[in-house]
């Protein structure tokens, strides 16, 4: 745009995420005072190859999670490499970090490092034009907007029982426009709780990870029957549909090449067996990472044997185009989850999801769990129209944020329809 969309400067900090973990923050102010500023969240469970966050690991300071060193590294091989770069030559940026780190995860300056500025870049070439990030990645009307869904069950291991699933979502995918799919979630998610509690003959349900609830159970056919029980006391048998993160390398033992399902190591060929009665009792749109993230084969005969649904991927292909590559051509997965910090740059996040565009696959954009409250994920796939965004429970201050970017965006453009992912289902 010219000599006022110059970076003129570049200043990093630690703050803090919504589990109080330290993250990287920076400031990318222009030549003409514009400031972008951006942040890298990171999850709950982070994939093996995933970009490297990089963490001090010093005891004595923020429990070894501090990230000055990434930080350090902004000041003083970034930001004397980019200052003067047109932010709104965003891939040349990009190319830039890539160069600088040198390394196929960021693990020199940190995934945490590239990412953060990245963003910040990005932001402020929006900042610069007087856009929001979703209208300048959408360079003009938008045309569809995603449909919204939120992890209201949280797995996992926790005190009282580990089940052996991470996240159990519903999906308002028939739902007639933007609003009513958040008045679905907001009221499946409340009449979740009241069936937890009943369950639990009158203890309070409680919340989990994400804001979610956690389970009273163990088996996920069970928590999937209260959670039908929630969407049908609701009325809303005929516009929800289901989805359903696994996180399988979370309950997989390398050394037996088995996974825990409740309370019983299985093999893989038994994991898919369970999670295909699932599909076969329950309209799942989606599975995410059925299997552990180095098992290709297994995901090849996942998607062979688990015909009523899409197998996603997350671990598996980390954001990352020669991942989503490799999985279209082997047939492994028939979409992503879309989570731009880990392959490291807006640029390669772009990429990935511009190739399951091209080849039919479904994009998901999902928020950390726990991330930072100002995570612009969700606002990157409204720009880039994607299918469906997911979120944490609708409650937490990151999960209000990502619903009202979806409700926002429908607001200010009357004219975009939510995305009909009736073709996308198996069932």
């Amino acid at each position: 745009m010219g000599y006022g969309t110059k970076i003129d400067s570049i200043h990093a900090r630690q703050v803090m995420d919504c589990k109080f973990r330290p993250v990287v923050e920076v400031d990318v102010t222009l030549k003409n005072g514009v400031v972008g500023r951006g942040a890298a969240p990171t999850g709950t469970s982070v994939g093996k190859h995933e970009a490297h966050v990089l963490r001090d690991n010093n005891p004595g300071r923020f429990c070894g999670l501090s990230v000055f060193n990434a930080i350090d590294n902004i000041h003083r091989v970034i930001a004397p490499a980019l200052i003067g770069m047109d932010v709104t030559e965003q891939e040349a940026i990009d190319c830039r970090l890539i160069d600088l780190d040198g390394t196929a995860n960021k693990s020199r300056l940190g995934g945490n490092a590239t990412y953060s500025v990245s963003i910040a870049c990005l932001l402020a070439a929006a900042k610069a034009n007087n856009q929001d990030l979703y209208q300048y990645l959408a360079g003009g009307k938008l045309r569809t907007l995603p449909v919204p869904m939120a992890n209201s069950i949280i797995g996992g291991r926790h005190p009282k029982r580990t089940v052996c699933f991470q996240e159990f979502t519903f999906i308002p995918y028939k739902a007639n426009d933007v609003a009513e799919a958040i008045e679905i979630i907001v009221r499946v998610h409340q009449a979740i709780g009241e069936l937890f509690t009943r369950e639990q003959g009158g203890v309070p349900a409680e919340r989990g990870n994400g804001h979610g609830w956690l389970p009273p159970m163990e088996d996920p056919e069970a928590i999937m029957e209260l959670l039908a029980e929630a969407v049908k006391r609701c009325g809303y048998e005929d516009k929800v549909a289901y989805a359903l993160d696994v996180a399988a390398s979370e309950m997989y033992d390398p050394h037996t090449k088995t996974y825990l399902l409740n309370g019983t190591q299985v093999t893989a060929a038994e994991q898919i067996s369970y999670l295909k009665r699932l599909t076969d009792k329950f309209n799942f749109l989606f599975i995410e990472d059925v299997l552990d993230q180095n098992d290709w084969d297994g995901y090849v005969q996942a998607s062979k044997i688990m015909d009523r649904t899409l197998i996603v991927g997350d671990d598996l292909t980390v954001t990352n185009r020669k991942c989503l590559e490799r999985a279209y051509n082997t047939g492994a997965v028939q979409g992503f989850v879309f989570k731009p910090n880990q392959v490291g740059t807006v640029t390669e996040a772009i990429a990935a999801r511009q190739f399951a565009q091209q080849h039919n696959m479904l994009t998901i954009p999902s928020q950390r769990g726990g991330g930072t409250i100002w995570d612009v994920v969700i606002d990157m796939g409204i720009g880039l129209e994607v299918e469906a965004c997911k979120s944490c429970a609708p409650r937490g201050g990151e999960s209000i944020y990502a619903m009202n970017s979806i409700y926002r965006a429908a607001a200010e453009n009357p004219q975009a329809k939510m995305v009909d992912l009736s073709p996308w289902a198996r069932f």
